[in-house]
């Protein structure tokens, strides 16, 4: 008997579920500057860090917001939420990925790109085309 190798689509699916369903809640809540970083080969706590900006605090609460709300509904509830009264900062803990939901200031600051510079990009145009043709939940 002959075993077929799975496809790439099938071996990838399940791993970027829940950062695509993170993805597409922030796109739709016009965050900026999304970027979904691997850092599964060289993080010991986390796969993906998806890190995006909004253009004000209260835009930033309203993505993180988005994402909360978003992965709930799909069966992926955040462990944790960090810096939410500020909304400078806010992180969601969400197991093996990690959000950051940045001011556009502090996002500049701590430049999280720099730091995990080892980290390839997800190439996140199929999802950004994908929120542009079915906006909304």
């Amino acid at each position: 008997m002959i075993k077929k190798k799975p496809s790439l689509r099938q071996d990838t699916l399940p791993a970027l579920e829940k950062p695509r369903t993170a993805v597409l809640a922030a796109l739709e809540k016009k965050a900026q500057d999304v970027t979904l970083l691997d850092v599964h080969a060289i993080s010991s706590f986390a796969d993906h860090f998806l890190i995006c900006t909004g253009r004000s605090d209260r835009q930033v609460q309203s993505i993180a917001d988005g994402i909360v709300e978003t992965l709930k509904r799909e069966g992926h509830a955040p462990l944790g939420l960090e810096g939410y009264a500020d909304g400078k900062w806010i992180l969601i803990d969400c197991d093996d990925l990690i959000v950051h939901v940045f001011h556009e200031p502090v996002r500049a600051f701590y430049n999280l790109e720099k730091l995990w510079y080892a980290a390839p990009r997800v190439d996140l145009s199929p999802w950004e085309e994908e929120s542009k043709r079915h906006p909304g939940p």
